[in-house]
Parts: structure tokens; C-alpha cells; sequence
């Protein structure tokens, strides 16, 4: 059955409100109330068994009994009338159905939630919800909301999976003066999601900015999709709450225990130019900022203050917020000579000094708007008793609009008493970006540059190496034959040797004499390892020797390490000690790939060795990748300043760690019998790689490949 165009859900030119009531304090009575306040032209259409008339209208009995098509029918009834309403309105032809009946799965009714979903699609209608506040759109004048029937229309959208938070929001847009063009709440997402929500508000001129609020996420490899998709066209900023419990493979791998789904997501939300805040408020500043100010890279900021204090507090977010101040002491020098008094500074930050009057803070802007490599500039303001305050609210207003002339972003922080943080309040209504935090002010630019960045910097392609997939799988499915959930060492080696990442020497020995030749072909030290299939954890249970130097201590070593495994696993089958090359593991990384039961196929990178788990320095992308991409979240890590060389150390092979990762990438993402890659430690030399460790898991549903 062929699906609607969403635009429909917006822009309907038919409404009919299931449940639509007689009694003002009802939300069918509010939903219709605000509909019809809101200004919209469509038809609107009351249901209501009991017939009659509200607010004018006729009400009709059943959906059935409307005359013409319908294009949205919103269902405000009790959860167990709602399969009859999704039937009624399905059979009628109705495209979209926004539920907004509780009752479903968020108290643990999936089954009634699945019915009527499964009964809308078969039908070609679309469900939004259940469990949701309505739809508010702009473009058609439309409020079916139960919430506040005063939203101003403007040009930022907000997709919000909390409905009673989504409701509050509008309040709060409405006294912050945050216009929207659209309001949607999609509840327990049974049908509809961010995805497609972020799909249509990408295309939407009226849009310059979209918000979601995200409790859990459905589809992680198709919002990822949606996301690079919108962030090419808009900024997109997201509100993330909640922490998930560590996956089921964190107990066997490193990449599992490390990768819990908010560190996860906060990683692809980077890879996607998502801008992810900390809070509600840090999100409708960027929201308004972004909305209404030019887009500018922040490259060369500049600081113009009338408080040193102040202006240091500036630099220093400036650093926390990624923003590079001008740097340029003669041209501030000549340019500001004649705007900063002779006790002043015009190092930036700029500093006018406590005794500027109005006049010095204005020609101190008017000589910033004019210096062409600064490209944004941020004022501040402190309240002093030679200002004469009554000019502030002026001078702001003004040098706001001709900054935005010149496509220079401009944010203000003002300080002091009752008549500051009025002007704040009457500024705020206007949409200038003005803050009494520092801070606050500067992370609005901070975010600005993050999302430009992206913008100029990520329109590449995934790079492929070739691995052959099929190779892989053939080695996988044998061990899933054999009943094993595991690769074993050689096996792990080979897949290794497919995709061309190189591994230490190594042979398989089944007896003293053969461990004693294979150490003394490879060349001493060596390492030993137990092979079983039966034991994942060696280390555990003594089952790794390292650096082994003599004929003797093989021998001594294979024979303590077959009695300590033993008397762990008295019924293990060991199938012999792996003899492998001893090898300099100086700079350790760990490379990791798991497929992530949100997100699909996720790729890690962080500092390794022994102590990964205590330090946690790794960061996160989602398959596949491009090499700009892998340098970011190499970059990312604290301990990437190793790998540039430390105390007289050279700078380490990094193209070589960027071609292992994605290799790793590459696997994950084609070979659905790969569920876990672990390679810890991949030692890094000033020329290559070396996978010492390889720990590859099985999946034992196998997924799809590519």
C-alpha cells in the first residue's frame, strides 16, 4: 500500500477530531478550540457519537459520515475505543491519524499498539503517536494541540518524544520569543518517527533550525541517515536524556563494555553535525542564535569589553567553546587607537576600561563591524556609574542590526542590576542574542562554529578497502558450525591476513617439542597462549605467558599454563599453546568494532593496553567511514598527542592506524557473522601497525551484510 506524502500531516487541508467534546474542560473540547483560534482555513470536522453542535460546527456521529476525503483525523478518546476509531478512519481513506490517547505501550500494552498500527498501514493511513500532544505547523495555520493557543510562528521546529516536556516548551518559546514553524510530538513512535519527521523539516523553507528531544532511539542506522541528511541543509540540535544499561557483549569485549548507548550517541551525533546540548535552555539559545544570526566559521573572534575581569572570563570560554580569538596586535593597535581610552587595551580581549561612557562602547563596535578578517564579535558589558545605561538598550539594538548587515554574528553579555536585567528581558523580545552569563554567550558561537565546520568539511564519501567479505564469513561460519560464539586465535589471524592488518609471527603448538621449535624459528622472547574453545578470558586463568626468553622457560611455561588452565576448566578442550612473536608495544591503541544493537555497525578507536578500561579514552563513529572522519575521532582522544611523538619520540605511522580502523569498519559493516572485533593492542610504529591481540566474536543471528 502506497504511503501518503507526509506533507499532509502538516499541511492538511481536512480535519476531523475524533472525540472532539462538549465539555470545555476535555482535551477534545481544547484540541478543536485550538484549530479553530489558530487561523486555520482547512475543513475541521467534530466526531462525537452524541452529535450535536461545538463552537459552531455540526458534529458528525462517525467518521463515516463526513462527506469528501479527510487528510487528518487527530483521536482523543480513551485507549480502548482507539482500535475502532483507527479502523473507522482507515477505512474512510484518512491519511494521518495523531493519537492522542495514553494507554499503549508505555504501560506495557504493545499488543493494542501494534493492532492499530497494523491495521493503519494496511490501510495506507499513518499513525503519529500514540501518546502525544498533536501537531503544530505554521505553514497551514494549524494548532491540533491541547496545549498553549497562543504559538508564534517563526522558523525553528521541535520534534519531542516527552509530551508533557513538548507541551511546556511551547510556553516556554513564547516568553524566550522563539518562533516556530512547527511542533510535533511523536510519543511511542509506533509509526512515525524523528527519521521521517527530519526528512520533511529538512526540505521546509519555513524551517531554519530543528530541535529534537530524544528519549530512546528506534532506528539508530536510519536516524543516522536522517541526520547527515538534514544537518547538510540546516543546523539540527538535539536534547538526549537517559543512560542505557551496558550492552550484552560488554562482559567479552572491551568495545561492548566501553560502548554504552549515550556514549555511542553522543560520538555519531558529532560524525553527524548534530549539535547535542546539555540542557533546555543551552538548546533554545543556539536555537534562537542560529535561527536569526548570519553563519560565520568564528575563526577570528573578537572580545570588546568595558571590564577586564569580564573580558578574561571571555577568553577563557572562548578555549572551553573551540572559538580562536584575532590575534593580530598591530591591526587592533590602528584600529582601535582612537576608540580605547589611553589606559585601555587593545590586545583582545579589547578593553574599553570602567570609565566608557555610551559613546566609547559604540565607536569601539563600529570599529570591529569594520576590521575585515574579524568575523564575529562578542560585547560585553558591565554596569558602571559613568555609563550612561539609558543609551544600552539603543546601542545594542543598533549595532545588532548592521552586524547582521554584514553577515557577522554578533552576541552580547551585559551585567549589573534591575535596569540591565530589564533591558535583557525588552532585548530578548526582539530576538537579539543577549545573555547575562559569559558562557552562555559564547557557546551560541562555539556552536555556530561546529556546525559551519561540519557544513565545509564533511561532504565526502565512505572509503572502501576491498576486504574480501566473503573470505571472512567462510572462516566465521565454519566456527558457528562448530557451535562456537568465537573466533579462535589462528582463526582470528587469518581474518587478520585477509584484510591485509598485520600480526605478530605465530605458530600452533601441540606438544613441549613443538612449542620449543616453534619459539626457537620465531626468535626469542616469545609469547605463549592457550587455544580452547572453551576459554575466551586466558589471562584469567593463567593461560598467557609473555616474554619468554630461553628453551627452558617454554618448557616450564607450557607445562604450568596446561595444569592451571586444567584446574580451572577441568573439561576443557585445549587444543594446543599458540607460540607467538614477542613484540614492542610501546604506543598502544585499541581498535574496535562491534555491531551496536542501536546504532548497527559502530567502529571505536582509544588508547589501549592493560588499562582501557580504567582510562575510557576512546571515542565512537558509526560505519562505514572516510578518512577525515577516522582522523576526527583519533583526534578526539586525550592520547593523541602520543601519536604525534613525545620527549623526543618521532610522530607514529597514523595513516597506518587510519587504514586499520576503517579495515575494521569495513568488516563489521559487510560480514554479518562478525558481531565484535577487538584488537588490543595494535602497536604503532613510526612506520605501521602491528595487531598484537584479536579477539573477533560471532554473531550468532547473523545480520546483513553491507
Amino acid at each position: 500500500m502506497k504511503r501518503p506524502d507526509i506533507k499532509y500531516l502538516f499541511k492538511p487541508r481536512s480535519i476531523a477530531v475524533v472525540g472532539a467534546s462538549h465539555h470545555k474542560e476535555k482535551i477534545g473540547y481544547k484540541l478543536l478550540a485550538n484549530i479553530l483560534s489558530g487561523g486555520y482555513k482547512g475543513r475541521v470536522y467534530p466526531v462525537n457519537p452524541k452529535g450535536g453542535e461545538i463552537m459552531g460546527l455540526k458534529v458528525r456521529k462517525s467518521v463515516a459520515d463526513i462527506e469528501g476525503d479527510v487528510d487528518m483525523a487527530c483521536i482523543v478518546i480513551p485507549a480502548k475505543y482507539v482500535f475502532d476509531a483507527v479502523r473507522e478512519c482507515a477505512d474512510k481513506g484518512v491519511k494521518f491519524a495523531p493519537v492522542i490517547a495514553s494507554g499503549f505501550s508505555e504501560v506495557g500494552n504493545i499488543a493494542g499498539e501494534k493492532r492499530i498500527v497494523d491495521y493503519a498501514n494496511k490501510k495506507g493511513m499513518r499513525i503519529l503517536g500514540p501518546n502525544i500532544f498533536g501537531v503544530y505547523s505554521s505553514a497551514s495555520s494549524m494548532n491540533a494541540t491541547f496545549g498553549p493557543d497562543d504559538i508564534k510562528p517563526g522558523n525553528v521546529a521541535i520534534v519531542t518524544q516527552s509530551g508533557a516536556l513538548g507541551l511546556s516548551m511551547i510556553g516556554k518559546t513564547a516568553v524566550e520569543n522563539i518562533g516556530l514553524s512547527a511542533i510535533v510530538s511523536v510519543g511511542n513512535k509506533s509509526d512515525i518517527d524523528e527519521s521521517e519527521l527530519l526528512d520533511y523539516l529538512a526540505k521546509e523553507k519555513d524551517t531554519k533550525v530543528i530541535l529534537a528531544y530524544i528519549e530512546g532511539v528506534r532506528d539508530g542506522g536510519r536516524l543516522i541517515k536522517s541526520f547527515k541528511r538534514a544537518t547538510r541543509k540546516k543546523p539540527v540540535i538535539v536534547i538526549k536524556s537517559g543512560r542505557s544499561k551496558r550492552g550484552a557483549m560488554a562482559v567479552a569485549s572491551h568495545t561492548g563494555s566501553l560502548a554504552g548507548e549515550d556514549n555511542v550517541f553522543d560520538d555519531i551525533m558529532r560524525q553527524c553535525g548534530v549539535l547535542r546540548a546539555e540542557s533546555i535552555k543551552e538548546a533554545f539559545d543556539w536555537c534562537k542564535f542560529l535561527a536569526n544570526s548570519p553563519m560565520s566559521p568564528c575563526k577570528n573572534t573578537l572580545v570588546v569589553t568595558n571590564g577586564g575581569g569580564i573580558g578574561v572570563m571571555a577568553a577563557d570560554a572562548s578555549e572551553k567553546f573551540g572559538i580562536p580569538l584575532y590575534d593580530n596586535p598591530a591591526k587592533l593597535k590602528e584600529a582601535f587607537s582612537g576608540a580605547v581610552p589611553d589606559f585601555g587595551s587593545v590586545k583582545n580581549p579589547v578593553d574599553l576600561t570602567g570609565g566608557a561612557t555610551s559613546s566609547n562602547y559604540n565607536k569601539a563596535l563600529e570599529v570591529a563591524l569594520e576590521i575585515k578578517e574579524v568575523d564575529a564579535v562578542v560585547a560585553l558589558y558591565c554596569e558602571t556609574a559613568v555609563f550612561d545605561a539609558e543609551n544600552l538598550t539603543k546601542i545594542i539594538a543598533k549595532n545588532y542590526e548592521r552586524f547582521k548587515k554584514s553577515s557577522k554574528p554578533l552576541v552580547f553579555s551585559i551585567f549589573g542590576g534591575e535596569s540591565v536585567e530589564r533591558t535583557i528581558s525588552e532585548l530578548r523580545r526582539k530576538s537579539i542574542p543577549i545573555f547575562d552569563s559569559v558562557y552562555d554567550a559564547v557557546s551560541c558561537l562555539g556552536a555556530m562554529r561546529r556546525y559551519h565546520g561540519y557544513v565545509k568539511g564533511h561532504r565526502r564519501r565512505p572509503e572502501e578497502a576491498g576486504i574480501d567479505a566473503k573470505a571472512i564469513e567462510k572462516v566465521a561460519k565454519k566456527a558457528l558450525k562448530q557451535g562456537r560464539s568465537f573466533l579462535l586465535a589462528h582463526e582470528a589471524r587469518e581474518v587478520m591476513g585477509i584484510v591485509g592488518i598485520p600480526v605478530p609471527e605465530s605458530r600452533i603448538a601441540r606438544s613441549i617439542g613443538e612449542a620449543v621449535g616453534h619459539a626457537e624459528a620465531i626468535g626469542y622472547p616469545v609469547v605463549m597462549k592457550v587455544v580452547s574453545k572453551d576459554i575466551l578470558h586466558k589471562s584469567d586463568v593463567g593461560g598467557v605467558v609473555l616474554n619468554l626468553q630461553s628453551k627452558r622457560e617454554v618448557m616450564d611455561a607450557y607445562e604450568v599454563m596446561m595444569r592451571r588452565c586444567k584446574s580451572h576448566y577441568s573439561n576443557a578442550d585445549i587444543e594446543g599453546v599458540e607460540i607467538a612473536e614477542m613484540v614492542s608495544t610501546k604506543t598502544e591503541i585499541i581498535v574496535g568494532a562491534r555491531r551496536d544493537n542501536k546504532f548497527g555497525p559502530v567502529v571505536m578507536v582509544g588508547l589501549g593496553g592493560i588499562y582501557v578500561e580504567v582510562m575510557k579514552d576512546v571515542s565512537f563513529r558509526a560505519a562505514p567511514l572516510d578518512r577525515r572522519e577516522v582522523m576526527s575521532m583519533i583526534k578526539q582522544i586525550r592520547s593523541y598527542p602520543i601519536l604525534l611523538g613525545v620527549r623526543g619520540e618521532d610522530k607514529k605511522d597514523i595513516s597506518a592506524l587510519v587504514d586499520t580502523i576503517i579495515k575494521a569498519g569495513e568488516i563489521i559493516n559487510k560480514c554479518g557473522s562478525i558481531a565484535d572485533i577487538e584488537m588490543n593492542p595494535v602497536a604503532v610504529y613510526e612506520k605501521g601497525v602491528k595487531a598484537v591481540d584479536v579477539r573477533i566474536l560471532l554473531s550468532k543471528t547473523e545480520g546483513e551484510n553491507g
